[in-house]
């Protein structure tokens, strides 16, 4: 239960930065990521699977290396961040919780959300719709939090 308040208190914590400035504080999805080992390792010390340790470690490592590469790609080829690096450590805080089969319905939850508010604003503010810039935080921290409830390990 106190486990849960932390993580959401941090996930909104996180959200509301990112939405305000676009930048997600390292200290934040830094702090998650070494909770979500911490929790993991603790787990294997209660009797749990030692590959639960194993699947947070390789979630954490996945989570920031996918995303980091995405965003350095999409530098290169069109020379502006797209896809910054605060998302790739929540994405790896993201995998030390939840483990690393979990990245991909974290990112595809993320990803439609972010995809409906884009329409829904497109819709709503049309001439706003040149300016296709979208805090991907909340969305992950939303994804992340959910699949947590869902599976709470």
């Amino acid at each position: 239960m106190i486990t849960g308040m932390g993580l959401f208190a941090a996930l909104v914590a996180i959200s509301v930065i990112d939405i305000r400035t676009r930048r997600i504080p390292d200290l934040l999805s830094l702090s998650l990521m070494c909770a979500g080992l911490i929790q993991a390792a603790w787990a294997v010390q209660r009797g749990a699977a030692p590959t639960v340790l194993t699947d947070s470690i390789i979630g954490a490592a996945s989570g920031y290396l996918v995303f980091a590469a995405i965003g350095a790609a999409f530098f290169r080829m069109r020379g502006q961040e797209g896809l910054g690096l605060g998302d790739a450590k929540l994405l790896a805080a993201a995998g030390a919780w939840l483990g690393w089969q979990m990245l991909p319905a974290v990112v595809l939850i993320a990803a439609l959300g972010g995809l409906a508010q884009m329409a829904v604003a497109g819709r709503l503010w049309p001439a706003r719709a040149a300016d296709r810039s979208l805090a991907f935080g909340p969305w992950l921290a939303l994804a992340f939090f959910s699949l947590w409830i869902l599976t709470a390990r």
